[in-house]
């Protein structure tokens, strides 16, 4: 994944009861009514308007960290605040009832249910992992991605934690930042007490910080970086999503075997790492396996125009539009999507399974196949489905997925020594027999880091999950 606008990523998030106030939401955007967390429009700023009696630390610049001391999300409400505050003084007691009765307002903030955690450990021996994410950026994403850590600690903590040893989570905020995650990887990396790290967000700030932990041989699993400039690129960084060459090969199989067309046309955004890696990847598959790029549009290029450039792929005998599109570049990609008006077949990236597409696409969008990591609609009935259904209340994405895949596999590297290091989750993570049970299926690593798992297809029908009239729904 990578952030906007060099290598940003829209998400599909539905909100049950998100922190988010009303003035910022708008009355009615809701995305997905039975799923969790996401404002229409997804990646979006956030105000870094202090919150928690001001205990926000740098929250809105990015570069806060906390165990439960400061809440790093916006617009705490007066439970989560008196907790923090709690928990800042030392009074564990005080922060768990806070933190309970911030729960009982909202079920859906997993910073409350991490802090409530914490808050429970007080002050005996603990494994400590720290989890990076957008907020002060992408806040929409970065709840995903702490609603999959919240639930695995969780989960293993309320079962005795690992071997008696419970799990302490430190959340930080890098803003989606070069410069910010490289700043806050340096702190990670300097306390002893961090054994692994989960992050970053995009891949181009992923990239910027991995440096930082490999100089201190500290692990690192991001559950959302995508981009082929990661694989191979350092032995202690792993991801739990797909990188963008699975992505590809999912996109050109279903073009050249499933619909039986060969001639595409590519969209991509130069300034986005992830875009120009799946266009790439996509490119290269598609030629290798007997298909035909008869164009590539730049949504960057200053005289692009959406319209011009499907007639233009229309005229050297396109078949399929298949569209790298990254947050920046979304309302290039559909404002493609509605001049095709349906002429050409469509696929993307994960990239475009985000509301607006569904919104503002309508029929044009029908039929376009998204590929992406994981789908609940193709996992409904597993237990982690189920799970996170009861904790809040609604179905959650695939970031959340791969996100407790990730805390997945740092539970069961810590399970393999009896007094765990950095460095023996190194050899545990990259050991060939390697294996946790993650959301839905085994987590593995392939050598180069990378998750060894296919992606899913999911294709855009007429439905009423979401709200819009139409909604993803896997291709079987």
């Amino acid at each position: 994944m990578s952030r906007s606008p060099s290598g940003g990523k829209e998400i599909l998030v539905l909100t049950v009861s998100l922190v988010v106030t009303a003035g910022i939401l708008g009355a009615g955007t809701y995305f997905m009514r039975d799923t969790i967390s996401g404002i229409l429009g997804g990646n979006r700023a956030v105000p870094g308007a202090p919150n928690a009696a001001d205990q926000t630390g740098r929250a809105g610049q990015g570069g806060g960290i906390s165990r439960g001391e400061r809440s790093l999300v916006p617009n705490a409400s007066a439970a989560k605040t008196a907790g923090v505050n709690a928990y800042g003084q030392g009074d564990y007691a005080g922060a768990v009832a806070s933190f309970e009765a911030a729960l009982q307002e909202n079920r859906n903030d997993p910073e409350a249910l991490i802090y409530l955690n914490n808050a429970r450990i007080e002050t005996q021996t603990a494994y400590t992992l720290a989890v990076v994410v957008p907020i002060s950026n992408a806040l929409d994403p970065a709840q995903e991605i702490l609603r999959g850590v919240a639930q695995a600690q969780d989960e293993i903590n309320q079962t005795g934690g690992i071997g008696g040893i419970p799990l302490r989570l430190v959340i930080a905020d890098d803003g989606d930042d070069p410069d910010t995650a490289q700043a806050v990887a340096t702190t990670l990396a300097a306390d002893p007490e961090v054994l692994g790290v989960v992050g970053h967000f995009s891949s181009g700030v992923t990239l910027a910080a991995e440096p930082n932990y490999r100089q201190a041989q500290l692990p690192l699993i991001s559950p959302t970086s995508t981009s082929l400039e990661l694989s191979g690129r350092s032995p202690y960084l792993f991801r739990t999503t797909p990188s963008d060459r699975f992505t590809a090969t999912a996109l050109t199989r279903y073009m050249l075997n499933d619909l039986g067309q060969t001639r595409v046309a590519v969209f991509y955004s130069g300034a986005s790492d992830y875009s120009v890696s799946l266009k790439d990847e996509f490119m290269t598959t598609a030629f290798s396996d007997g298909g035909a790029v008869v164009g590539e549009f730049d949504f960057e290029a200053g005289d692009f125009n959406a319209s011009q450039a499907v007639t233009q792929a229309l005229d050297q005998g396109a078949e399929v539009l298949m569209l790298a599109a990254n947050t920046g570049s979304l309302a290039q990609a559909i404002a493609v999507i509605q001049a095709n008006q349906g002429r050409l077949t469509l696929l993307g990236g994960d990239g475009l399974y985000n509301p607006r597409i569904l919104e503002q696409g309508q029929a044009n969008a029908a039929g376009m196949v998204v590929a992406m990591p994981w789908h609940i609609l193709a996992h409904g009935q597993s237990p982690f489905a189920q799970a996170s259904r009861s904790l809040w209340g609604g179905d959650v994405n695939w970031r959340t997925a791969t996100t407790y895949d990730a805390i997945a596999a740092f539970i069961a590297a810590l399970q393999t020594a009896p007094n765990p290091t950095r460095e023996s989750l190194h050899q545990a993570l990259t050991s060939a027999n390697f294996q946790a049970e993650g959301a839905t299926d085994p987590v593995r690593f392939l050598p180069s880091g990378d998750r060894n798992q296919a992606a899913q297809l999911v294709e855009i029908v007429p439905g009423s999950r979401s709200g819009y009239g139409y909604d993803y729904a896997p291709v079987p």
